[in-house]
């Protein structure tokens, strides 16, 4: 499934209510430097053949519009998010595009909260860092505590490591939101579970480390791409949120 325009919904969102979405992304196929074996998305190879991204024109001109639109019929939204078909960080008018929408969110929709939903590859970018600084939740994933769960997981197309990661997000200084989908299943002839004792204790510890402002724990929702998944029963992330919120830290799961 493709958000085949730039601004989308708003859509009922598990953990961020009523959500406007931002798609900076490719309308007609997906751009990301992971390869998801979840993406509601799908496969990076299957949206080669759309590399349009909007300019930051097109995009402030269709969340005026759609602002516009809401706050003319009286709907309220709880969030603007940076979502779509890929990673939004990867879009070279990033930071400015940040700029644009604040100004248009304090001027329309001012108790919305602007979120990015984003991979976490591109943070060490200044600019990237940067606009993330401004915004009200910086949503980063982190979907295992090892490099090799991680590629089955995530597949990512670069020189993606857990530790350089955590690295990067130490510099947000707890000030950001950390996301990880947990999920069980095989690809490929591999067996996959970053739900195991080792997976989970290791996590813990990279949560204690980096002290989010909150954890988004969820499991799968949507079709997937990769057939032999499985989602986690709710029961267990709870469990598994119930560690994190010993820490003193907030959580918020989504079965």
């Amino acid at each position: 499934m493709y958000f085949e325009n730039i601004v989308f919904g708003p859509i009922k969102s598990r953990r961020l209510g009523a959500s406007l979405g931002i798609n900076l992304l490719p309308q007609q196929g997906k751009l990301c430097n992971f390869d998801c074996i979840y993406c509601e998305c799908g496969w990076n190879k299957d949206g080669r053949k759309d590399q349009l991204l909007p300019d930051r024109a097109s995009v402030k001109t269709a969340l005026e519009a759609r602002l516009q639109q809401l706050a003319s019929s009286g709907e309220n939204i709880d969030a603007i998010t940076f979502s779509g078909n890929g990673e939004p960080t990867l879009h070279l008018e990033f930071s400015g595009i940040v700029d644009d929408v604040l100004t248009l969110r304090n001027l329309y929709a001012p108790k919305a909260k602007v979120c990015v939903l984003s991979n976490a590859t591109n943070i060490k970018k200044k600019e990237v860092f940067q606009a993330l600084q401004k915004i009200d939740r910086a949503i980063l994933k982190l979907d295992s505590a090892f490099d090799a769960t991680a590629r089955l997981i995530n597949c990512p197309q670069n020189d993606y490591s857990v530790e350089s990661t955590i690295a990067a997000l130490q510099e947000f200084k707890g000030k950001f939101i950390l996301q990880t989908l947990f999920l069980r299943g095989e690809h490929k002839g591999a067996t996959i579970d970053n739900t195991t004792p080792t997976e989970i204790e290791k996590w813990l510890h990279i949560v204690a480390q980096l002290r989010p402002e909150e954890v988004m724990i969820y499991t799968l929702d949507r079709a997937t791409p990769a057939e032999q998944l499985q989602k986690v029963l709710l029961e267990e992330l709870e469990a598994i949120g119930d560690k994190v919120r010993a820490m003193g830290i907030q959580v918020n799961v989504a079965g």
